[in-house]
């Protein structure tokens, strides 16, 4: 299972919208095809809700099932039928 983890997305103390989407624009999404995807929240400070609908649209495409939160305790937010 591959892992996002949304800290790497902290720009001064917080996840902003222009540097988020900057970061998103230049990820290689194609190493996440069919693959499982995990993305971990970050435990210091908010995620606003659009990040995690940015994140999820591109992962999206490519891969098989996204899940969100800690491995143990995941939860499903996308599978691809096949």
């Amino acid at each position: 299972m591959e892992t996002i983890l949304l800290d790497d997305f902290i720009d001064e103390g917080i996840i902003r919208e222009k540097s988020f989407r900057e970061k998103i624009n230049n990820m290689d999404f194609n190493k996440f095809a069919n693959q499982k995807v995990i993305i971990k929240g970050c435990a210091g400070v908010t995620v606003p809700t659009w990040a995690y609908l940015i994140i999820v649209a591109q992962l999206a495409q490519v891969a098989d099932k996204i899940y969100f939160g800690e491995p143990r305790y995941a939860v499903k937010i996308f599978n691809r039928n096949k």
